[in-house]
């Protein structure tokens, strides 16, 4: 069994990591580089960060905070926003990040996900997928969760395993933020749904809440974001808790 893993996740925005609850009313919450080197040093597994306005904005990813990142620490980390074409990928590898991650491009042109594991390995391409449930329905949403598809999430995620993604990034904007815990019953319909690792995102708020991701929700990785960055749970302590609890963590 592979060991399940803890992922900060920093949200870039003007140069600052932040915090915001369901997709929208921002918080400061530090240095994106220094957050990322604490983490580092305190036991995450990997680290996500995520230029949250690059396509909403219509403009390329922050090249220069990866290569500052990169030189920093000596962990995993995946780059998303704005990743449009082979060329934005191709930077962001050179410049340091280990993955990369595409959602509005993916939605808007599947084809980039084949071109992506066909050039660089599926390895390299994680898929994020933010949607939120109507009716009974999950549906996808681009830029930053502004607009809303026709996409469902089920169907859309087995799309993309099948065009050569890596891994699933799957957010619950209705949970993001909220600190409630993850959507539990739709990540495990995913996970029986799919061969490849997934990401659970949106929820964290307690150590229960991890334990609740990986049991009932079958996720491969958690990513949290507020509760790292604001203290509320330490990495070291919460791998503890899980490994008390019988989940195999790296320590």
């Amino acid at each position: 069994m592979l060991a399940k893993r803890i992922i900060p996740c920093l949200d870039v925005k003007d140069g600052t990591t932040v915090k915001g609850v369901h997709f929208v009313n921002f918080r400061d919450a530090g240095d994106p580089v220094e957050l990322g080197w604490q983490y580092s040093e305190q036991g995450a597994d990997e680290l996500v960060y995520l230029d949250i306005t690059a396509s909403h904005e219509a403009r390329k990813t922050f090249v220069d905070l990866v290569r500052k990142v990169a030189a920093e620490i000596n962990i995993p980390f995946t780059v998303g926003g704005g990743i449009n074409e082979l060329k934005d990928v191709d930077q962001l590898l050179n410049a340091g990040a280990d993955k990369v991650s595409i959602n509005s491009a993916a939605i808007r042109r599947p084809e980039l996900i084949e071109e992506i594991a066909a050039h660089f390995g599926s390895q390299v391409c994680v898929v994020a997928i933010d949607a939120e449930p109507v009716e009974n329905t999950w549906f996808c949403y681009l830029n930053g969760g502004r607009i809303r598809t026709e996409k469902e999430l089920l169907s859309w995620a087995k799309e993309a395993e099948n065009r050569g993604a890596g891994e699933i990034l799957f957010t619950s904007m209705k949970h993001d933020g909220a600190k409630n815990g993850y959507a539990n019953e739709a990540l495990a319909e995913l996970s029986n749904r799919l061969s490849i690792p997934l990401i659970a995102s949106g929820g964290a708020g307690k150590k229960e809440d991890f334990k609740d991701v990986f049991t009932v929700g079958k996720a491969d990785a958690a990513l949290a974001a507020g509760v790292f960055h604001f203290g509320e749970i330490s990495i070291n302590e919460l791998k503890k808790y899980l490994q008390h609890e019988g989940i195999g963590v790296r320590l």
